[in-house]
């Protein structure tokens, strides 16, 4: 499979769907010329799919004209074929999205999973189970930051991966993410309302609403905290930290750990996972 001009990178998470568009002729640690993000639906068909990402094609051309309009050095691409890489961690997605984007790009799209090469060594009982937007992280924070890295990624799930001082990926975490617990308080507590998620300004809470975002976010904040010295004490050494995902930006005021915020990590190493597996 010879290597379109671009690639289209797409990452369906259980609450977020993200796009990046890579340039495929660069750096394998290239910014996106350009992402978008749309919610996630329970289900979709395949010709919903296609609509999105043509949709989400015809934007991104947009903004990159109007950046050049505007003197901004910004590299345009080539309308379809284009590449495609898929990561989805909801099973019944796998198949629209897959037909979507060869349908939309002209291209056999790839899907990461068992079969595809990745680069990154999976110190796992059973390296299928680990979810491709795992893979993605750890193998583009190694490729940024360096080894041993941790990656904590803030969603419907808060995960957390280790890469070891060797490169591999030694495994992780994997717990409720904060919308899931205050989802989880308000359908099964009778009296508990649903809250917008905030750092709440005091731990010792004088409102219902307070006292969930305290348990909530400034728990979820000392559960990562806790759980990254954990870590760190098992690899024997500390370890750059970078945060990405829907909550990133906010709650890393509210660790007590330095971290680096990386709102491109997911997209960069469905990019990287491409260029491994297409030749040029």
């Amino acid at each position: 499979m010879t290597r379109p001009l671009c690639c289209l990178t797409v990452d369906v998470g259980n609450t977020t769907t993200r796009f990046g568009l890579f340039s495929s002729d660069g750096d394998k640690e290239a910014e996106p010329l350009g992402t978008w993000e749309l919610t996630t639906p329970k289900a979709l068909t395949s010709d919903e799919a296609r609509m999105q990402v043509m949709q989400v094609l015809s934007v991104l051309a947009q903004d990159l004209e109007a950046a050049r309009d505007a003197g901004h050095e910004s590299r345009g691409f080539a309308r379809p074929p284009l590449g495609a890489i898929l990561s989805c961690v909801v099973p019944t997605l796998v198949a629209p999205w897959t037909q979507a984007l060869a349908s939309s790009c002209k291209t056999r799209p790839l899907v990461v999973g068992p079969g595809l090469k990745t680069g990154l060594r999976l110190c796992y009982n059973d390296p299928s189970e680990v979810g491709p937007d795992r893979i993605a992280d750890a193998l583009s924070a190694r490729g940024r930051y360096g080894a041993p890295v941790v990656v904590i990624d803030l969603g419907t799930t808060a995960n957390i991966e280790v890469v070891d001082a060797r490169g591999a990926f030694a495994g992780g975490i994997i717990a409720p993410g904060m919308p899931l617990e205050a989802r989880a308080l308000a359908q099964t507590a009778a009296r508990l309302p649903s809250i917008e998620l905030k750092a709440p300004s005091s731990v010792i809470a004088r409102s219902t609403r307070d006292a969930m975002c305290a348990g909530v976010v400034l728990g979820s904040a000392a559960r990562i905290d806790g759980l990254l010295d954990r870590v760190f004490d098992e690899l024997g050494q500390e370890a750059p930290v970078v945060l990405t995902g829907d909550d990133a930006a906010w709650v890393a005021a509210l660790l007590a750990h330095r971290t680096t915020l990386d709102g491109a990590l997911t997209l960069r190493g469905l990019h990287q996972i491409y260029l491994v597996n297409v030749s040029r």
